[in-house]
């Protein structure tokens, strides 16, 4: 079952100088690849002179291992776009997109300098990153009495439920937006509450929505 898990909400950015050498970071709520390389392309274009445009984005959950990204862009393999990814990783945020600019100070780091500068970089500005819990979710549509609509409606109230649709005609039918994991709860309430009348139906498969 998807666990709730937090996601970036603001765009963040914060410079830190490491022997002469400035480090831009930004950070921007990410949802996908492309998305994420449109944020470095403009970078690149708002920050031509710069020696490197580094990034790492986790597209999905934090964990999800299947929907990140990094590059060095030029840096020594692994001194960059890694490091950014295990400090984003290691925040436990999910769909944001890391971005640190470089301009060369003059002074070589080394290979543990860099990773310690870009990846001290993303760790610092995280520090500025507002979030927000992200919740999974499924669609799920009801009918009911117009008697038992606003009790109905109180239960969804309380388990967090969005109603995206209400249509009033010889019933109450409603089409609703479901916290994934609260589904059977939500479900026995229904029976409970209606003596084994009000089901639950499938709408479409789930989605995600985003919670405060």
């Amino acid at each position: 079952m998807s666990k709730p898990y937090l996601i970036a909400v603001n765009e963040v950015v914060d410079e830190t100088i490491v022997n002469r050498s400035r480090f831009i970071c930004y950070l921007y709520p990410c949802t996908s690849p492309i998305q994420a390389k449109e944020q470095i392309k403009h970078l690149q274009q708002l920050h031509p002179q710069a020696s490197h445009h580094c990034y790492a984005f986790l597209c999905g959950k934090p964990c999800d291992s299947q929907k990140y990204g990094f590059s060095d862009d030029g840096e020594p393999s692994g001194t960059a776009g890694r490091p950014m990814l295990a400090v984003l990783q290691g925040s436990d945020v999910g769909q944001v997109c890391a971005i640190v600019v470089r301009y060369f100070g003059g002074t070589k780091l080394g290979t543990g300098g860099l990773q310690r500068a870009y990846g001290g970089s993303v760790r610092q500005a995280l520090t500025f990153l507002e979030t927000k819990t992200k919740i999974a979710m499924v669609h799920k549509t009801l009918a009911c009495q117009y008697t038992q609509v606003n009790d109905v409606l109180h239960i969804l109230d309380q388990m967090s439920c969005e109603v995206l649709q209400q249509d009033y005609t010889d019933s109450v039918f409603l089409t609703l937006a479901l916290p994934k994991e609260r589904l059977s709860q939500i479900q026995q309430q229904l029976i409970t509450l209606s003596a084994g009348q009000l089901i639950l139906k499938t709408l479409s498969d789930e989605y995600d929505n985003v919670e405060k």
